[in-house]
């Protein structure tokens, strides 16, 4: 259960005017609460764990995706 509130604390987090580290570190954190609640879901097969997972997921894609940038234009 302190996983999954560790989780819901991360979702509440402003993720606005982040520096490229906070963005990395925000990127690999979020992996890591992913990994660590799918190790749980295996186990309850809970709906709930499935859907903050993807919810994190979410999140976690929207920082990457800043993180990338534009493509370029050739």
């Amino acid at each position: 259960m302190e996983l999954i509130n560790k989780a819901l604390e991360f979702e509440q987090r402003k993720m606005k005017s982040l520096s490229t580290s906070d963005r990395i570190k925000i990127s690999r954190e979020a992996k890591q609460l992913i990994l660590d609640l799918n190790q749980i879901y295996k186990q309850k097969k809970d709906d709930r764990i499935m859907d903050i997972m993807k919810r994190l997921t979410a999140i976690k894609r929207k920082v990457e995706k800043r993180l990338k940038g534009k493509p370029l234009m050739a």
